[in-house]
């Protein structure tokens, strides 16, 4: 490899902490900055490189924190901004990078910019955000993900007019066409960079661009507003503009959430010729388990390992010569990594939680780990609306109990499908609170956390989870070749294992990952007259080995060197 092929945002592992649920250190219940403080040498003896902060600026928490009412404030409940300081401190003096959450598709309608905008029509602020006057009647159909109606225009009386709000009715649309709001945004970005962040993370950053004539939905789209939203038509030329202005006057990463872009857009956002992000999350495995027309409602029948392996197949075919990809299976936005993608039972949690360990660290693209992954935790599946806090459970419960739908039926939905199962506290121990706080937390903790499922107990045992996803990072940085090498796929159409090579020049790995319950057998052609050198498996042996032909037990992962 050239030297100047080697990124440092490529190389490292991120670790995603949802300062609302990671460490409370005031005894309110809620974690903050502090607490993330507390547990920086954790965090760093885990083998994490580079940290992904979920939003601590100032805001009303209408989203927990995505809509932001001062971009250069923090949240009183996280801290102060010396405290957001003596992190950044911390961080860097453990050698950890921090990147922020950039939400500037839309702010709080508490933000200064939009109590101004909608004061009158000739304010000096109105041109920030979208406005429709009523007079011209009611404006195009557009969808809001988080309102009650699922309607993105809410009408102002004060002014007599409608904004935009593509989600919440709490966060109006920022007008990315004035450019002074362009500029409003870049020296905001100056301000995080000028303190010493190390890159951000861009909130919905394909839905910045809008058609100002807001015409109805055109025909190809056929009611499907992601795509729609994605691909407005001055997108990229904000990028570009955003990277010659900012970007690209530090060393920094930045990672774009994409929902609605598809493999044959991708290089327009990441193809280091276009000067515009370094990488992003593409939403093609997030909807793999969902019904097709609802991005919310899980689908009836199972996913199938072969489309799995498709997905990630086609994408990493995508970034083969150019760009750069991201691996993840979990975040704020969704529920945990094994209960979704593994099998959370008794007996095949331990290891299909490392096996999938193992898929994240042995892929081709920057992995990115959630908080609590590293050991394992699972969906709590709340049974009752009341102990739910995510504002999309409850406006979606409240739609559907005005439409009289069944809600049982909703609830047993939300158990696996709701993006709370993902924000539940951090369990450190097995005390009451699983020692994310002395108080009750602002929302439940699993109760498992009192049956091993926590970092105290899991680090005295050397075969946990958390000690096996230790050792998986470091294999990973000990072998350049599971960082950059070339990804082939094999055993394309078989269901239970997932097999693949990583190969770097004289350096090739043989991946082996069994998503089964079930003994599996296969033959691997590239183990034929070969030597075959096992560098980590998630039981401590190898697949039963003969000649060319493996046998793995449910859930086993295996990593080999081939010679």
């Amino acid at each position: 490899m050239e030297p100047n092929q080697r990124k440092w945002w490529k190389e490292g592992v991120v670790y995603q902490v949802y300062p609302r649920s990671f460490q409370d250190t005031t005894g309110n219940g809620v974690g903050d900055i502090q607490g993330i403080i507390k547990r920086l040498d954790y965090i760093k003896s885990l083998g994490i490189d580079i940290i992904w902060l979920s939003p601590v600026y100032k805001s009303p928490n209408d989203d927990n924190g995505y809509d932001i009412s001062d971009y250069r404030a923090i949240m009183e409940e996280f801290g102060t901004m010396s405290d957001f300081d003596e992190l950044l401190e911390e961080m860097h003096a453990r050698d950890l990078k921090l990147v922020m959450d950039l939400v500037v598709n839309h702010t709080s309608d508490e933000h200064h910019w939009f109590k101004e905008s909608r004061k009158s029509r000739d304010n000096p602020y109105r041109d920030y955000y979208h406005w429709w006057p009523a007079e011209k009647g009611t404006p195009p159909k557009r969808f809001s993900y988080f309102d009650v109606d699922g309607n993105a225009w809410k009408y102002d009386e004060l002014t007599d007019s409608y904004y935009l709000h593509y989600f919440s009715i709490k966060q109006p649309d920022l007008k990315w066409e004035n450019p002074k709001v362009r500029q409003e945004i870049y020296d905001m970005m100056h301000f995080w960079f000028k303190k010493g962040i190390d890159g951000f993370r861009m909130d919905v950053i394909p839905f910045i661009s809008k058609d100002t004539d807001y015409p109805e939905l055109p025909v190809e789209y056929n009611g499907n507003y992601v795509p729609f939203y994605a691909n407005g038509p001055r997108l990229h030329e904000y990028l570009h503009e955003m990277n010659q202005e900012v970007l690209s006057k530090y060393d920094i990463m930045t990672v774009g959430e994409t929902p609605g872009v598809s493999r044959d857009q991708a290089l327009l956002f990441v193809d280091e010729d276009r000067e515009e992000l370094n990488m992003f999350f593409h939403f093609e495995l997030m909807s793999l388990d969902r019904d097709g027309d609802e991005v919310f409602w899980m689908r009836k029948d199972r996913w199938k390992l072969t489309e799995f392996k498709k997905i990630h197949s086609d994408w990493d075919a995508t970034f083969a010569e150019k760009g750069w990809g991201s691996m993840f299976l979990s975040n704020h936005d969704n529920p945990r990594t094994v209960s979704r993608w593994g099998n959370d039972s008794e007996e095949h949690w331990h290891h299909s939680a490392t096996m999938l360990q193992t898929f994240l660290l042995t892929m081709k693209g920057t992995p990115y780990f959630y908080y609590g992954d590293e050991i394992g935790m699972t969906n709590i599946r709340f049974d009752n609306i009341e102990d739910y806090q995510d504002i999309n459970t409850l406006n979606r419960y409240e739609l559907l109990k005005e439409q009289g739908v069944e809600l049982d039926a909703f609830i047993a939905n939300e158990k696996e499908a709701s993006r709370d199962n993902g924000r539940t506290p951090m369990q450190w121990d097995s005390t009451e609170n699983a020692g994310f706080s002395e108080e009750k937390p602002w929302l439940k903790v699993h109760p498992n956390h009192k049956e091993g499922l926590n970092v105290a107990d899991q680090e005295k045992d050397e075969s946990s989870v958390l000690n096996y996803f230790k050792k998986m990072v470091q294999l990973r940085k000990n072998h350049l070749g599971l960082v950059y090498g070339d990804y082939k796929l094999l055993l394309k159409d078989n269901e239970q294992v997932y097999a693949y090579t990583r190969t770097l020049e004289d350096e090739k790995y043989l991946v082996l990952l069994s998503f089964s319950t079930e003994t599996a057998k296969v033959e691997i052609e590239e183990a034929e007259n070969t030597s075959v050198e096992l560098l980590l498996s998630n039981d401590g042996h190898s697949a039963h080995r003969g000649g060319n032909g493996f046998e793995l037990k449910p859930y086993q992962a295996c990593v080999y060197k081939l010679n």
